[in-house]
């Protein structure tokens, strides 16, 4: 196990991080695989385990920085489409549109279909989180605004058959949350990859069978 010496001027809880990163196998894999981070194993194992990348030709990458959910992509289906969105810049990558804005402004969604090339998805996914205050009610309140708003837009350009994947805290999406995806979609489920840190809250709800726009 690397260990460091807490460098004078930095945090202990700086120190603890970087030793967590030194250590962590996910990290080291990312590096060695060319992945821009440990997250992209979240949805190589979601993927493994749900199939949601299966057949995809178009895809939205919600809150895409630094990027490895788009390149897990494009590694498995290499002819997808995909559009991501972030307030924060993220380098390029091959065959992906990047839009560097807020995913809350009006006029995103336009946008987000005009970088795609098409008003229909087969996959939304949605990595967003909100930046967290440390207080737990309000943490979830503003991760769920995001969530419910990857959904309505789901809910505008996914076509038939299609899936949404978001970022959720602790306890999963909200009861009426749950009931909204359970009206769009014929399956609803929660799930922690095994890349998530067993010290971290968050989990990711998957839903898929898209119903259409017409039902529900």
């Amino acid at each position: 196990m690397t260990r460091l010496r807490t460098a004078k001027g930095r945090k202990v809880s700086s120190t603890r991080w970087l030793e967590r990163q030194l250590n962590d196998p996910y990290v080291k894999k990312a590096k060695a695989e060319g992945y821009r981070s440990r997250a992209a194993y979240k949805l190589i194992e979601l993927d493994e385990r749900f199939g949601l990348l299966k057949g995809v030709k178009a895809v939205v990458d919600l809150g895409i920085a630094p990027g490895g959910w788009s390149q897990v992509v494009r590694r498995k289906s290499p002819a997808a489409r995909i559009a991501g969105i972030d307030l924060l810049p993220t380098e390029p990558i091959d065959g992906v549109t990047i839009l560097q804005m807020d995913f809350m402004g009006d006029d995103a969604p336009d946008r987000l279909r005009e970088a795609l090339g098409s008003d229909q998805a087969d996959f939304v996914m949605s990595d967003m989180a909100a930046n967290t205050v440390g207080h737990p009610q309000t943490d979830h309140l503003r991760t769920m605004a995001l969530v419910e708003a990857g959904l309505e837009f789901a809910k505008e350009v996914l076509r038939p058959g299609g899936a949404y994947l978001a970022k959720v805290l602790a306890g999963g999406a909200d009861n009426s949350l749950v009931a909204e995806l359970k009206r769009h979609f014929t399956s609803v489920k929660h799930a922690k990859p095994p890349a998530s840190r067993k010290d971290s809250s968050e989990w990711y709800v998957i839903a898929q069978g898209f119903k259409g726009r017409d039902e529900g």
